[in-house]
Protein backbone atom coordinates (compact mmCIF):
# COMPACT_ATOMS: atom_id res chain seq x y z
CA UNK A 1 0.00 0.00 0.00
CA UNK A 2 1.19 3.50 -0.87
CA UNK A 3 0.22 6.94 0.23
CA UNK A 4 -1.93 8.98 -2.21
CA UNK A 5 0.07 11.00 -4.26
CA UNK A 6 -0.23 14.82 -3.71
CA UNK A 7 -1.74 16.62 -6.19
CA UNK A 8 0.98 19.26 -6.41
CA UNK A 9 2.23 20.07 -9.83
CA UNK A 10 5.36 18.51 -10.42
CA UNK A 11 5.48 16.63 -7.45
CA UNK A 12 5.41 13.28 -8.54
CA UNK A 13 7.06 10.78 -6.27
CA UNK A 14 6.62 12.65 -3.57
CA UNK A 15 3.57 11.45 -0.97
CA UNK A 16 1.04 13.88 1.31
CA UNK A 17 -0.70 11.81 3.80
CA UNK A 18 -4.09 10.35 2.60
CA UNK A 19 -7.56 11.92 4.31
CA UNK A 20 -8.26 10.65 7.60
CA UNK A 21 -11.90 11.32 7.66
CA UNK A 22 -13.60 8.41 9.95
CA UNK A 23 -11.15 7.41 12.15
CA UNK A 24 -11.83 5.89 15.24
CA UNK A 25 -9.12 7.58 17.12
CA UNK A 26 -7.19 4.04 17.51
CA UNK A 27 -5.40 3.80 14.38
CA UNK A 28 -2.45 4.61 12.43
CA UNK A 29 -4.44 7.48 11.08
CA UNK A 30 -5.82 9.07 13.99
CA UNK A 31 -2.03 9.61 15.36
CA UNK A 32 -1.23 11.07 11.81
CA UNK A 33 -4.31 13.10 12.96
CA UNK A 34 -2.92 14.36 16.19
CA UNK A 35 0.81 15.28 15.15
CA UNK A 36 -0.52 17.35 12.52
CA UNK A 37 -2.69 19.16 15.21
CA UNK A 38 0.64 19.47 17.12
CA UNK A 39 2.48 20.49 14.21
CA UNK A 40 0.17 23.23 13.59
CA UNK A 41 -0.50 24.94 16.43
CA UNK A 42 3.26 24.90 16.76
CA UNK A 43 3.59 27.05 13.63
CA UNK A 44 1.44 29.58 13.57
CA UNK A 45 3.66 32.19 11.59
CA UNK A 46 4.64 29.49 8.83
CA UNK A 47 1.17 29.34 8.97
CA UNK A 48 0.68 32.71 8.00
CA UNK A 49 3.59 33.18 6.02
CA UNK A 50 2.27 30.59 3.78
CA UNK A 51 -0.81 32.66 3.11
CA UNK A 52 1.11 35.66 2.12
CA UNK A 53 3.21 33.64 -0.40
CA UNK A 54 0.85 32.04 -1.99
CA UNK A 55 -0.11 35.35 -3.20
CA UNK A 56 3.43 35.65 -5.32
CA UNK A 57 4.68 32.45 -5.25
CA UNK A 58 3.25 29.34 -6.77
CA UNK A 59 1.26 27.03 -4.37
CA UNK A 60 3.25 29.26 -1.67
CA UNK A 61 6.40 27.76 -1.88
CA UNK A 62 10.00 28.05 -4.02
CA UNK A 63 9.77 24.35 -5.32
CA UNK A 64 7.22 22.02 -5.24
CA UNK A 65 8.95 19.20 -3.07
CA UNK A 66 8.45 21.87 -0.42
CA UNK A 67 4.64 21.36 -0.38
CA UNK A 68 3.94 18.95 2.26
CA UNK A 69 0.93 18.08 4.56
CA UNK A 70 0.06 19.83 6.85
CA UNK A 71 1.55 22.59 5.85
CA UNK A 72 5.42 24.17 4.39
CA UNK A 73 7.60 25.28 7.03
CA UNK A 74 9.69 28.79 6.85
CA UNK A 75 12.72 28.30 7.86
CA UNK A 76 14.53 31.64 9.37
CA UNK A 77 18.17 30.28 9.88
CA UNK A 78 20.56 28.10 10.78
CA UNK A 79 23.76 27.40 12.86
CA UNK A 80 26.13 24.46 13.18
CA UNK A 81 23.86 21.40 13.51
CA UNK A 82 20.53 23.30 14.40
CA UNK A 83 17.92 25.37 11.95
CA UNK A 84 15.24 27.53 13.34
CA UNK A 85 11.69 28.12 11.82
CA UNK A 86 9.61 31.46 11.57
CA UNK A 87 7.73 30.61 15.08
CA UNK A 88 11.68 30.55 16.78
CA UNK A 89 11.46 26.54 16.92
CA UNK A 90 14.94 25.01 17.12
CA UNK A 91 15.61 22.02 15.30
CA UNK A 92 18.43 19.47 15.02
CA UNK A 93 18.89 19.42 11.08
CA UNK A 94 18.67 15.66 9.96
CA UNK A 95 16.97 17.06 6.58
CA UNK A 96 20.37 18.79 5.42
CA UNK A 97 18.81 20.62 2.30
CA UNK A 98 18.25 17.11 0.72
CA UNK A 99 21.76 16.25 1.19
CA UNK A 100 23.54 19.14 0.52
CA UNK A 101 24.27 19.82 3.69
CA UNK A 102 27.20 18.27 4.91
CA UNK A 103 29.29 20.85 6.14
CA UNK A 104 26.29 22.00 8.54
CA UNK A 105 25.02 25.58 8.94
CA UNK A 106 27.20 27.96 8.84
CA UNK A 107 30.96 26.17 9.12
CA UNK A 108 33.46 28.34 9.70
CA UNK A 109 35.69 27.49 7.05
CA UNK A 110 32.63 27.84 4.37
CA UNK A 111 32.07 31.55 5.70
CA UNK A 112 35.83 32.35 6.17
CA UNK A 113 36.38 31.33 1.72
CA UNK A 114 33.37 32.87 1.14
CA UNK A 115 33.38 36.04 2.59
CA UNK A 116 37.31 36.17 1.34
CA UNK A 117 35.93 35.87 -2.15
CA UNK A 118 32.65 38.33 -2.11
CA UNK A 119 35.17 40.62 -1.25
CA UNK A 120 37.19 40.46 -4.09
CA UNK A 121 34.43 40.11 -6.79
CA UNK A 122 31.72 37.52 -6.80
CA UNK A 123 31.64 36.86 -10.36
CA UNK A 124 33.77 36.77 -13.78
CA UNK A 125 32.66 33.90 -16.12
CA UNK A 126 36.30 33.10 -16.55
CA UNK A 127 38.33 30.12 -14.77
CA UNK A 128 39.64 30.74 -11.70
CA UNK A 129 42.30 29.02 -9.47
CA UNK A 130 40.41 27.58 -6.88
CA UNK A 131 38.77 25.73 -9.79
CA UNK A 132 41.95 23.72 -10.93
CA UNK A 133 42.67 23.01 -6.92
CA UNK A 134 39.09 21.97 -6.83
CA UNK A 135 39.59 19.48 -9.96
CA UNK A 136 42.22 18.40 -8.53
CA UNK A 137 40.86 17.23 -5.34
CA UNK A 138 37.94 15.63 -7.31
CA UNK A 139 40.40 13.67 -9.16
CA UNK A 140 41.94 12.20 -6.44
CA UNK A 141 39.14 11.32 -4.76
CA UNK A 142 36.79 9.85 -7.74
CA UNK A 143 39.34 8.95 -9.94
CA UNK A 144 38.05 10.89 -12.53
CA UNK A 145 41.35 12.75 -14.73
CA UNK A 146 38.89 15.64 -16.17
CA UNK A 147 36.56 18.20 -14.64
CA UNK A 148 33.79 20.78 -15.83
CA UNK A 149 31.62 22.06 -13.39
CA UNK A 150 27.76 23.06 -13.15
CA UNK A 151 25.53 24.97 -11.25
CA UNK A 152 23.00 22.15 -9.95
CA UNK A 153 22.78 17.74 -9.79
CA UNK A 154 20.25 18.81 -13.23
CA UNK A 155 22.96 20.46 -14.97
CA UNK A 156 25.35 17.75 -14.15
CA UNK A 157 23.54 14.76 -15.46
CA UNK A 158 22.20 16.69 -18.17
CA UNK A 159 25.46 17.79 -19.35
CA UNK A 160 26.23 14.06 -18.81
CA UNK A 161 23.58 12.58 -21.19
CA UNK A 162 24.57 15.00 -24.04
CA UNK A 163 28.07 13.93 -23.37
CA UNK A 164 27.71 10.30 -23.55
CA UNK A 165 25.35 10.64 -26.60
CA UNK A 166 28.05 13.10 -28.05
CA UNK A 167 30.56 10.22 -27.83
CA UNK A 168 29.12 7.55 -28.94
CA UNK A 169 26.83 9.11 -31.82
CA UNK A 170 23.69 7.19 -30.55
CA UNK A 171 20.48 8.58 -29.22
CA UNK A 172 18.90 5.90 -26.72
CA UNK A 173 20.04 6.00 -22.93
CA UNK A 174 19.04 3.52 -20.52
CA UNK A 175 17.61 4.73 -16.62
CA UNK A 176 16.61 2.82 -13.68
CA UNK A 177 12.79 2.74 -12.37
CA UNK A 178 12.32 4.99 -9.68
CA UNK A 179 15.90 6.95 -9.89
CA UNK A 180 15.79 10.78 -10.12
CA UNK A 181 18.27 12.47 -11.87
CA UNK A 182 17.11 16.16 -12.07
CA UNK A 183 14.00 18.13 -14.11
CA UNK A 184 15.41 17.85 -17.61
CA UNK A 185 13.37 15.84 -20.26
CA UNK A 186 15.50 13.11 -20.55
CA UNK A 187 15.51 12.00 -17.35
CA UNK A 188 11.80 12.99 -16.56
CA UNK A 189 10.94 9.07 -17.41
CA UNK A 190 9.40 6.66 -14.78
CA UNK A 191 10.95 8.57 -11.57
CA UNK A 192 8.26 7.38 -9.23
CA UNK A 193 5.33 5.71 -11.05
CA UNK A 194 2.39 4.04 -9.74
CA UNK A 195 1.25 0.64 -10.33
CA UNK A 196 -1.66 2.62 -12.30
CA UNK A 197 0.78 4.30 -14.92
CA UNK A 198 0.88 1.55 -16.73
CA UNK A 199 4.36 0.42 -15.46
CA UNK A 200 4.92 -3.00 -17.38
CA UNK A 201 6.46 -5.84 -16.03
CA UNK A 202 9.30 -5.62 -13.71
CA UNK A 203 11.34 -7.62 -15.93
CA UNK A 204 10.93 -4.82 -18.58
CA UNK A 205 9.63 -1.95 -17.22
CA UNK A 206 7.64 0.75 -19.67
CA UNK A 207 8.95 4.08 -19.90
CA UNK A 208 6.31 6.83 -18.04
CA UNK A 209 6.88 10.36 -17.83
CA UNK A 210 7.49 11.83 -15.02
CA UNK A 211 4.82 14.95 -15.06
CA UNK A 212 3.18 16.46 -17.78
CA UNK A 213 5.55 18.88 -20.11
CA UNK A 214 7.32 15.97 -21.23
CA UNK A 215 7.06 15.22 -24.86
CA UNK A 216 6.46 11.79 -25.53
CA UNK A 217 9.35 11.99 -28.32
CA UNK A 218 11.48 12.58 -25.41
CA UNK A 219 10.40 9.80 -23.50
CA UNK A 220 10.53 7.22 -25.98
CA UNK A 221 14.58 7.79 -26.02
CA UNK A 222 14.80 6.53 -22.43
CA UNK A 223 14.95 2.40 -21.39
CA UNK A 224 14.14 1.98 -17.90
CA UNK A 225 15.27 -1.07 -16.37
CA UNK A 226 15.43 -2.15 -12.96
CA UNK A 227 17.56 -2.01 -10.58
CA UNK A 228 19.73 -4.94 -9.20
CA UNK A 229 19.04 -6.73 -12.19
CA UNK A 230 21.29 -7.23 -15.34
CA UNK A 231 19.08 -8.99 -16.93
CA UNK A 232 16.94 -6.03 -17.74
CA UNK A 233 19.49 -4.17 -18.87
CA UNK A 234 20.86 -6.91 -21.26
CA UNK A 235 17.64 -7.17 -22.54
CA UNK A 236 17.30 -3.43 -23.31
CA UNK A 237 20.83 -3.23 -24.75
CA UNK A 238 19.81 -6.68 -27.35
CA UNK A 239 16.70 -5.19 -27.92
CA UNK A 240 18.46 -1.85 -29.87
CA UNK A 241 21.46 -3.16 -30.81
CA UNK A 242 24.06 -0.43 -31.04
CA UNK A 243 21.41 2.64 -30.49
CA UNK A 244 22.47 2.80 -26.59
CA UNK A 245 24.80 5.46 -25.54
CA UNK A 246 24.68 4.69 -22.27
CA UNK A 247 23.16 4.18 -18.62
CA UNK A 248 22.98 6.66 -16.00
CA UNK A 249 22.39 5.48 -12.53
CA UNK A 250 22.73 5.80 -8.79
CA UNK A 251 25.52 3.62 -7.58
CA UNK A 252 23.18 3.33 -4.62
CA UNK A 253 19.47 4.38 -5.16
CA UNK A 254 18.63 7.22 -3.11
CA UNK A 255 14.67 8.21 -4.35
CA UNK A 256 13.65 4.84 -2.66
CA UNK A 257 14.90 5.06 1.14
CA UNK A 258 18.39 3.53 0.14
CA UNK A 259 18.82 0.63 -1.69
CA UNK A 260 22.18 -1.07 -2.04
CA UNK A 261 23.66 -2.47 -5.32
CA UNK A 262 23.56 -5.99 -5.06
CA UNK A 263 27.48 -7.83 -4.52
CA UNK A 264 28.67 -7.35 -8.19
CA UNK A 265 26.18 -6.04 -9.91
CA UNK A 266 27.68 -2.74 -10.86
CA UNK A 267 30.79 -4.38 -11.94
CA UNK A 268 28.59 -6.32 -13.79
CA UNK A 269 26.92 -3.50 -15.04
CA UNK A 270 30.29 -1.86 -16.32
CA UNK A 271 31.16 -4.93 -18.33
CA UNK A 272 27.71 -5.50 -19.76
CA UNK A 273 27.59 -1.80 -21.01
CA UNK A 274 31.19 -1.63 -22.68
CA UNK A 275 30.79 -5.04 -24.52
CA UNK A 276 28.15 -3.52 -26.36
CA UNK A 277 29.58 0.05 -26.64
CA UNK A 278 27.70 1.89 -24.47
CA UNK A 279 29.24 4.27 -21.43
CA UNK A 280 27.89 4.08 -18.06
CA UNK A 281 27.68 7.13 -16.14
CA UNK A 282 27.40 7.51 -11.86
CA UNK A 283 24.82 10.04 -10.87
CA UNK A 284 26.48 10.44 -7.05
CA UNK A 285 24.74 14.00 -6.81
CA UNK A 286 23.25 12.18 -3.51
CA UNK A 287 25.71 9.92 -2.73
CA UNK A 288 28.69 11.96 -3.83
CA UNK A 289 30.69 13.12 -0.32
CA UNK A 290 27.46 11.62 1.75
CA UNK A 291 28.49 8.50 0.96
CA UNK A 292 32.21 8.72 1.93
CA UNK A 293 35.05 10.53 0.85
CA UNK A 294 35.68 9.29 -2.35
CA UNK A 295 31.80 8.46 -2.59
CA UNK A 296 29.91 5.80 -3.88
CA UNK A 297 32.42 4.80 -6.19
CA UNK A 298 35.33 4.75 -3.89
CA UNK A 299 32.53 2.76 -1.46
CA UNK A 300 31.91 0.53 -4.39
CA UNK A 301 35.06 -0.05 -5.60
CA UNK A 302 33.81 0.20 -9.53
CA UNK A 303 34.83 3.62 -11.66
CA UNK A 304 31.99 3.95 -14.40
CA UNK A 305 33.26 6.52 -17.44
CA UNK A 306 30.73 9.52 -16.35
CA UNK A 307 30.52 10.35 -12.91
CA UNK A 308 28.10 13.23 -11.67
CA UNK A 309 28.14 15.18 -8.48
CA UNK A 310 26.56 18.12 -6.55
CA UNK A 311 24.58 18.81 -3.39
CA UNK A 312 27.25 18.10 -0.51
CA UNK A 313 30.29 19.26 -2.44
CA UNK A 314 29.57 22.83 -2.74
CA UNK A 315 29.59 23.46 0.93
CA UNK A 316 25.62 24.54 0.80
CA UNK A 317 26.20 26.94 -2.11
CA UNK A 318 25.51 26.26 -5.79
CA UNK A 319 27.89 23.95 -7.58
CA UNK A 320 27.90 20.51 -9.77
CA UNK A 321 30.06 19.00 -11.12
CA UNK A 322 30.85 16.35 -13.92
CA UNK A 323 33.86 14.16 -14.38
CA UNK A 324 35.61 11.69 -17.22
CA UNK A 325 38.23 9.89 -18.84
CA UNK A 326 40.42 11.85 -20.88
CA UNK A 327 39.17 10.17 -24.24
CA UNK A 328 35.76 11.55 -22.81
CA UNK A 329 36.37 14.74 -21.57
CA UNK A 330 38.36 15.41 -25.16
CA UNK A 331 34.99 15.71 -26.82
CA UNK A 332 34.54 18.83 -24.58
CA UNK A 333 38.21 19.98 -24.70
CA UNK A 334 38.34 20.05 -28.92
CA UNK A 335 34.61 21.78 -29.11
CA UNK A 336 32.59 18.30 -29.94
CA UNK A 337 30.17 18.88 -27.46
CA UNK A 338 30.21 22.47 -25.93
CA UNK A 339 29.38 22.27 -22.18
CA UNK A 340 28.44 25.88 -21.01
CA UNK A 341 27.17 28.03 -18.28
CA UNK A 342 27.73 31.31 -17.49
CA UNK A 343 28.07 31.12 -13.71
CA UNK A 344 29.89 27.28 -14.05
CA UNK A 345 32.90 27.17 -12.31
CA UNK A 346 31.78 31.07 -10.15
CA UNK A 347 34.47 32.33 -7.60
CA UNK A 348 32.28 32.13 -4.61
CA UNK A 349 31.12 28.12 -5.65
CA UNK A 350 34.92 27.14 -6.24
CA UNK A 351 35.96 29.18 -2.59
CA UNK A 352 33.16 27.17 -0.79
CA UNK A 353 34.18 23.84 -2.68
CA UNK A 354 37.49 24.44 -2.26
CA UNK A 355 37.13 24.57 1.42
CA UNK A 356 34.96 21.98 1.64
CA UNK A 357 37.19 19.52 0.57
CA UNK A 358 39.95 20.86 2.16
CA UNK A 359 39.05 21.47 5.81
CA UNK A 360 35.58 19.65 6.05
CA UNK A 361 34.73 16.61 4.47
CA UNK A 362 38.19 15.14 5.71
CA UNK A 363 38.99 11.61 6.87
CA UNK A 364 38.71 12.47 10.69
CA UNK A 365 35.29 13.87 9.73
CA UNK A 366 33.87 11.00 8.30
CA UNK A 367 35.12 8.24 10.86
CA UNK A 368 33.38 10.81 13.59
CA UNK A 369 30.04 10.33 11.17
CA UNK A 370 31.10 6.58 10.58
CA UNK A 371 30.92 6.12 14.54
CA UNK A 372 27.72 8.30 14.74
CA UNK A 373 25.99 6.64 12.11
CA UNK A 374 26.59 3.36 13.77
CA UNK A 375 24.96 4.58 16.83
CA UNK A 376 22.20 5.61 15.08
CA UNK A 377 21.90 2.57 13.46
CA UNK A 378 21.96 0.40 16.27
CA UNK A 379 19.68 2.74 18.68
CA UNK A 380 16.77 3.03 16.23
CA UNK A 381 16.88 -0.92 15.84
CA UNK A 382 16.63 -1.76 19.15
CA UNK A 383 14.03 0.49 19.14
CA UNK A 384 12.17 -1.70 16.09
CA UNK A 385 13.33 -4.94 17.81
CA UNK A 386 11.95 -3.57 21.07
CA UNK A 387 8.42 -2.45 19.58
CA UNK A 388 8.02 -5.44 16.97
CA UNK A 389 8.06 -2.99 14.09
CA UNK A 390 8.00 -3.87 10.62
CA UNK A 391 10.80 -2.08 9.84
CA UNK A 392 14.81 -2.14 9.29
CA UNK A 393 17.27 0.84 9.01
CA UNK A 394 19.38 1.26 6.19
CA UNK A 395 22.50 3.75 5.77
CA UNK A 396 24.93 4.78 3.49
CA UNK A 397 27.73 7.18 4.49
CA UNK A 398 26.40 10.23 5.98
CA UNK A 399 23.22 9.18 5.20
CA UNK A 400 20.57 6.40 6.26
CA UNK A 401 16.66 5.76 6.28
CA UNK A 402 14.26 3.84 7.96
CA UNK A 403 12.69 1.15 5.53
CA UNK A 404 9.29 0.12 7.03
CA UNK A 405 9.55 -3.44 5.40
CA UNK A 406 10.34 -7.06 7.30
CA UNK A 407 12.55 -7.98 4.18
CA UNK A 408 15.55 -5.72 2.05
CA UNK A 409 13.73 -3.65 -0.80
CA UNK A 410 16.04 -4.49 -3.62
CA UNK A 411 14.52 -2.62 -6.63
CA UNK A 412 11.51 0.15 -7.03
CA UNK A 413 9.10 -1.98 -7.09
CA UNK A 414 9.51 -3.72 -3.88
CA UNK A 415 9.86 0.02 -2.65
CA UNK A 416 6.23 0.20 -3.63
CA UNK A 417 4.98 -2.02 -1.20
CA UNK A 418 6.03 -0.14 1.78
CA UNK A 419 3.46 2.18 3.40
CA UNK A 420 4.08 5.25 3.49
CA UNK A 421 2.15 6.98 6.54
CA UNK A 422 4.79 4.87 8.99
CA UNK A 423 7.27 7.54 7.26
CA UNK A 424 5.08 10.37 7.74
CA UNK A 425 3.81 9.71 11.40
CA UNK A 426 7.87 9.26 11.57
CA UNK A 427 8.44 12.86 10.21
CA UNK A 428 5.77 14.31 12.44
CA UNK A 429 7.12 12.87 15.50
CA UNK A 430 10.05 13.62 15.02
CA UNK A 431 9.09 17.55 13.66
CA UNK A 432 7.29 17.85 16.85
CA UNK A 433 10.60 16.48 19.30
CA UNK A 434 12.73 19.08 17.33
CA UNK A 435 14.38 17.06 14.36
CA UNK A 436 13.73 18.10 11.12
CA UNK A 437 13.68 15.58 8.61
CA UNK A 438 12.88 15.92 4.65
CA UNK A 439 9.26 15.36 4.20
CA UNK A 440 8.23 12.46 1.92
CA UNK A 441 10.32 10.56 4.16
CA UNK A 442 9.34 7.20 2.36
CA UNK A 443 11.35 8.19 -0.76
CA UNK A 444 13.89 10.57 1.68
CA UNK A 445 17.37 9.89 3.81
CA UNK A 446 18.63 11.74 6.68
CA UNK A 447 21.82 13.57 6.46
CA UNK A 448 24.51 13.35 9.19
CA UNK A 449 26.62 16.81 9.13
CA UNK A 450 29.97 17.17 10.50
CA UNK A 451 28.84 19.47 13.26
CA UNK A 452 26.42 17.12 14.90
CA UNK A 453 27.10 15.45 18.11
CA UNK A 454 25.99 12.70 20.49
CA UNK A 455 23.39 15.33 21.85
CA UNK A 456 21.70 15.65 18.55
CA UNK A 457 21.91 11.74 17.63
CA UNK A 458 19.90 11.59 21.35
CA UNK A 459 17.30 13.90 20.12
CA UNK A 460 16.90 11.92 17.04
CA UNK A 461 16.91 8.32 18.68
CA UNK A 462 14.58 9.49 21.99
CA UNK A 463 12.11 10.59 19.29
CA UNK A 464 12.43 7.52 17.36
CA UNK A 465 11.90 5.73 20.47
CA UNK A 466 8.33 7.35 21.48
CA UNK A 467 7.35 7.02 17.55
CA UNK A 468 8.41 3.19 17.64
CA UNK A 469 6.26 2.64 21.44
CA UNK A 470 3.24 4.41 19.90
CA UNK A 471 2.97 2.22 17.12
CA UNK A 472 3.97 -0.50 18.67
CA UNK A 473 1.04 -0.47 20.73
CA UNK A 474 -1.05 -0.25 18.26
CA UNK A 475 0.37 -3.41 16.62
CA UNK A 476 0.21 -5.08 19.60
CA UNK A 477 -3.63 -4.10 20.09
CA UNK A 478 -4.69 -5.12 17.34
CA UNK A 479 -5.19 -2.53 15.83
CA UNK A 480 -5.94 -1.88 12.06
CA UNK A 481 -3.19 -0.43 9.98
CA UNK A 482 -4.87 -1.15 6.35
Amino acid sequence: MVLDRTTAPGAAGHEGARGHEGNDGNSLDALIDEQERVLLERQACSHALHGRASQVLAGGVTSSWQITRPQAIFIERGAGSKIYDADGNEYVDLHGGYGAGLAGHAHPAIVEAVTRQVRRGTHFAQPCEDAIVVGEHLAERFGMPQWRFTNSGTEATMDAVHLMRAVTGRDLIIKVEGCYHGHHDAVQVSVAPEEDDGIGPATCPASVPASSGIPRAMVDLTLVATFNDLGSVAHLLDAHPGAVAGMIIEPIMMNAGIIHPDEGYLAQLASLLQGHGALLCFDEVKTGLAAGYGGATAATGVTPDVICLAKAIGGGLITGAVGATRDIMAHVANGDYEMVGTFNGNPLSMAATRAMLEQVATAGAYEELGRLRRRVARELGASIARHGLPAHVVSAGAKGCVTFSTTPVRNYRDFLTVDGRFNHLHWLFQLNGGVFLPPWGKTEQWLLSVQHDDADVSRFTDNFEQFAAAVGALLRGGNKID
